[in-house]
């Protein structure tokens, strides 16, 4: 409470005493305040509203307050017939001051959790325990304080019929840390939904999105910056809490790990800006990081660069970013539309958060052929299959293959953590899934040695027993090759995800499936987890 607030309380109690014909104290001045705990117990004190604020030989003084009955104040009378009884006003706020001396709130030590402990009952009960003492406020801060220090990508609160799961996803792998009572959840849900702007009460999925300064019991400030998805389940509300890393030093193109024609394509892109470039993926495969790096790149005082984004999940200093919902307005219309608009702001470059309808996509098309550089992501599992949704999108144009720079597909896949890693023989199977896939690399593309093959799987450690350590990119990409300009102008030709990736290999692409196996030759990840990525 401000000290103004405090002394209109005050003086309102004052003048409340002197219509009750009540002596008043204003505890507020009381600089040494008296405890007296062998009169009343604290369970007393909160039932009865009334604080024993001075006891000199026989005379006791209590604080009462508006919410003081009578009858209370004649039983104390009554009570303490030994002594003599008074009676004085006092504040709320000098009540809840008195009760904080009496009863103080308990300590709650915020332990972190350990990564070697995840998914352990041991651990998921401490957590649990721990998020039951603590303020509404502070859950959501220590989720996503541990989630960042784990470098988690997003949380997951899960309702159950018992109980709600609290998971964090680290490295594409969830992990259960806590089990909330639904009492303390629909504590946690509503200071989700408050902060993020969402109805816990609605029929329908949501989005939402938290950025605010959360300052916890313990006095650490902690930064929650969040995008919100919820949708209503037969138990409750379920969220998915998406974590923004705000650490402008992660979106450079070194931290992609392209490889040396990859980035030699992106360079060129950047040297000349203009036309289309899009990348695309499933949700959570590192999209927006990858264009966010180009954007860093391209960032310099000579260039205009607008986002339209839904929602902007990294604010860059020099650039306008625009935050918009597709679903304003009960439509799509609304994406486009603002796009359309950033357009007569003669930037030189755009960057689109994600093509989902066609006018977005025709826009974007028209965009890139006046000279603008627009970079996109886009839902597709590979570089091929988007341009078949793209065609399908605004029909067979040659104007969209004349716009087209560079399309790049990518997953994420766990990191193998080079510490722990364990070497083994391959077996026959496996050797010969591996020699399937890398027997079709295109000839510009150097094959390795299988002969003596060795592979990594993961080894353990108590800082790390699951072995992997950080992800690593898989990528396909393309530019507009001859091959794949004859065939994509041709009204005649059958456009397919089949007759496209063909095309886009004959002119020296190495697809998603090849890179991911050259990185299991390379000892960087495995060939299991290529096959739970990849499929």
């Amino acid at each position: 409470m401000s000290e103004d607030a405090r002394y209109d309380e005050e003086r309102a109690t004052e003048r409340r005493a002197e219509v009750l014909k009540l002596d008043y104290v204003d505890t507020s001045q009381i600089t040494n305040k008296q405890l007296h705990k062998d009169l009343l117990s604290v369970p007393e004190l909160y039932s009865l509203h009334v604080i024993p604020l001075q006891l000199v030989d026989v005379n006791l003084l209590f604080g009462v307050t508006n919410n003081t009955s009578q009858k209370t104040m004649h039983d104390l009378v009554q009570r303490f017939a030994d002594n003599r009884v008074s009676f004085a006003l006092i504040s709320d706020a000098g009540f809840r001051e008195y009760m904080h001396l009496y009863d103080p709130p308990k300590q709650v030590v915020y332990q972190n959790i350990a990564i070697n402990q995840a998914g352990r009952p041991e651990q998921v009960s401490r957590v649990s325990a721990m998020l039951g003492e603590v303020r509404a406020d502070d859950m959501l801060a220590y989720l996503v304080t541990q989630a960042h220090q784990l470098n988690a990508s997003d949380i997951h609160v899960e309702t159950q019929p018992n109980d709600v799961r609290v998971r964090i996803r680290i490295d594409g792998v969830l992990h259960t840390v806590a089990r909330l009572q639904m009492d303390k959840y629909r504590v946690l849900i509503s200071a989700i939904a408050s902060a993020g702007n969402v109805s816990t009460s609605s029929d329908e999925a949501q989005q939402g999105h938290i950025a605010e300064k959360v300052t916890m019991a313990d006095g650490r400030v902690v930064d929650v910056n969040v995008r919100l998805e919820t949708v209503p389940t037969i138990n409750g509300m379920d969220v998915v809490m998406r974590l923004f890393n705000m650490e402008a030093s992660m979106y450079t193109l070194d931290r992609l790990g392209l490889s040396e024609a990859e980035r030699k394509v992106v360079d060129e892109i950047i040297a000349k800006p203009s036309g289309l470039v899009m990348v695309v993926g499933p949700t959570g495969s590192g999209k927006t990081t990858t264009l966010y790096s180009m954007l860093s790149s391209l960032n310099n005082e000579d260039r205009k660069i607008i986002t339209i984004e839904d929602p902007v999940e990294y604010q860059f200093p020099g650039i306008t970013q625009i935050s918009v919902r597709s679903s304003e307005g009960g439509n799509d219309d609304s994406f486009a539309d603002k796009l359309r608009a950033l357009l007569r702001l003669d930037p030189d470059i755009v960057m689109i958060g994600e093509i989902r309808d066609m006018d977005t996509a025709k826009t974007a098309l028209q965009a890139s052929l006046t000279g603008h550089l627009v970079l996109a992501t886009f839902h597709a599992s590979s570089a091929a299959a988007a341009l078949t949704r793209l065609s399908d999108i605004i029909g067979q144009n040659p104007l969209f293959v004349s716009a087209i720079r560079l399309v790049m597909a990518q997953r994420l896949v766990r990191r193998l953590d080079d510490q722990t890693k364990q070497p083994y023989a391959p077996s026959e199977g496996e050797w010969q899934q591996i020699n399937h896939v890398l027997s079709t690399l295109p000839a510009n593309i150097p094959r390795p040695n299988l002969e003596s093959l060795q592979l990594y799987k993961p080894g353990k450690s108590d800082e790390n027993p699951f072995g992997y350590k950080g992800q690593v990119a898989i990528r396909e990409q393309f530019t507009m090759s001859e091959q794949l300009r004859n065939l994509l102008e041709n009204p005649k030709s059958h456009l397919s995800t089949v007759t496209i990736e063909a095309a886009a290999a004959a002119s020296g692409m190495r697809t998603i499936a090849q890179d991911g196996m050259l990185k299991v030759v390379a000892g960087e990840t495995t060939l299991q987890e290529f096959f739970r990525v990849v499929g």
